[in-house]
């Protein structure tokens, strides 16, 4: 497990480590900016013209002394200073560097040391042009603890952002790394421990293939299908047949014992069961089961939202509501969540969050694991916000799921997805657990499948037939 950490939590290791352990601030921008000044020398060669461009913060601070150590390793280097009220701590390492100024940004390496992870407003004027300059130059560049212009809660650049080659995290790793444009931006990310204490910040965890791996123990010999639980889908229509069968055929890969298709539709049921002889069929999502799945494909209405309300009273079970069961609730009433016998999972992507929650899409984006959090406490429900990072939450517990690609960005992702957690839920895994595991393996499975085909070319087909693989490499770290 990796833990990610946002600008509040790192402010408060901060004054953790300086209040409590008593290591002062000069003492931690000094271990930052050799830190820094230790990755520009394995970037760099004697003859490389090095430029560390430093803004007026703290950021800016350990950019002067990442400058200064490298001066005194025989580097050629010299510092771009952005001018503008310094803080203390840059004002003191400025005046300690007695190097080189320039008066303009290049070189063979640039070292971005703008801003930091604090940063919260858009990036304008001298600083963006700093930061086009950056991206501009043709250097190698290294940004110290975050890509300049870079969210470090939500990854969303601020404006104008540095495009980095490596990234030194100082202490711990960001949410913006994992969120929006952080893959984009940070290019090759090294963490750098300099004693900054973070174990008392709260966190977001991302799991690694060792972390599901324990989700696919042995299975015990002594078993037979009702062992492995029942997963109920209420999905597709006769516009929308491949939802259908999309979610189907994804929780039938799950491991579960028993896979219910309800639909009334004599046609949509002879196209799934022409391909999914497997499942089984009833008119009505079956009460008994341990998760129902239910929206994909089904097209927004109000008996939609009538089941969907039926469901909440009476089923007992875990709930999962997708696509078209998201939209019903926007258009008929989110209410209906906080009256519930059930675990209630909700899989919106920003536009479909957007509705559920009456903010703008934008605001979503800018705060996603804040927006997923607070609707979750409200509402008493656990949420799966797709996207770059996908934010899995019941309100107290974060998961950001990172695995995946380009691949998934095409219709009928979202099905399989809804399917496989329906089916890995009934089997027996607890709903966050359950939620954090299909979205890694349906990451998994696409990944697999863009090696071969490429990221244009994987349909949901495709996606569908490598989920094994991904289980199977999966569990095999857990061997």
């Amino acid at each position: 497990m990796i833990k990610l950490f946002n600008a509040e939590g790192m402010r408060a290791a901060d004054r953790y480590t300086i209040e409590t352990l008593g290591i002062s601030s000069e003492e931690l921008m000094r271990r930052a900016g050799v830190a820094i000044a230790e990755e520009v020398a394995a970037a760099a060669d004697r003859h490389s013209r090095i430029t560390v461009v430093c803004g007026t913060g703290n950021n800016g601070g350990d950019g002067y002394v990442c400058a200064r150590e490298l001066l005194s390793r025989g580097y050629n280097v010299s510092v771009y200073a952005l001018g503008g009220r310094l803080s203390d701590d840059c004002l003191r390492e400025k005046n300690k560097f007695s190097g080189t100024y320039a008066s303009t940004i290049g070189g063979e390496i640039v070292v971005d040391c703008i801003f930091g992870t604090g940063l919260s407003r858009r990036v304008e004027g001298d600083f963006a042009a700093a930061v086009s300059a950056i991206n501009n130059s043709g250097a190698f560049v290294v940004s110290a603890d975050i890509p300049s212009g870079l969210s470090s809660d939500s990854g969303q650049a601020l404006g104008a952002a540095v495009r980095a080659d490596v990234t030194v995290a100082i202490g711990a790793l960001k949410l913006g790394f994992a969120l929006g444009s952080g893959p984009d931006l940070c290019g090759r990310i090294v963490v750098k421990d300099i004693g900054i204490c973070t174990q008392h910040s709260p966190y977001a965890a991302v799991w690694e293939d060792a972390d599901v791996a324990a989700l696919f123990p042995a299975r015990p010999r002594n078993s037979h299908k009702g062992t492995f639980g029942r997963a109920s889908l209420r999905c597709g229509s006769a516009l929308y047949p491949g939802a259908a069968l999309l979610a189907v055929s994804a929780a039938l890969k799950s491991g579960c014992g028993y896979v219910c298709e309800a639909c009334a539709d004599e046609r949509l049921k002879f196209a799934v069961a022409s391909r999914c002889p497997q499942a089984i069929f009833s008119e009505n999502a079956d009460l008994s089961s341990d998760c129902i799945a239910v929206g994909m494909g089904c097209g927004a209405s109000r008996g939609l939202y009538g089941e969907i309300c039926a469901l909440l009273k009476d089923y007992c079970g875990t709930l999962i509501i997708d696509a078209d069961g998201l939209n019903v609730l926007s258009a008929y009433g989110k209410e209906a969540l906080k009256s519930k016998k059930c675990t209630v999972i909700i899989t919106p992507h920003a536009k479909e969050f957007a509705r559920l929650t009456g903010a703008d899409t934008e605001e979503i984006l800018a705060d996603p694991v804040g927006s997923a959090v607070r609707f979750a406490r409200e509402y008493g429900v656990i949420t799966l916000l797709k996207g770059v990072g996908t934010v899995i939450t019941d309100g107290r517990e974060v998961i950001i799921n990172t695995r995946g690609c380009t691949a998934q960005a095409k219709a009928g992702s979202g099905d399989m997805l809804a399917g496989f957690m329906c089916g890995t839920i009934a089997r027996g895994l607890e709903p966050l657990a359950g939620a954090a595991c299909a979205a890694y393996v349906m990451g998994a499975a696409a990944s697999l499948a863009a090696e071969e085909l490429t990221d244009y070319c994987v349909t949901a087909a495709d996606v569908l037939e490598n989920i094994p693989r991904a289980v199977k490499n999966i569990a095999a770290c857990g061997e």
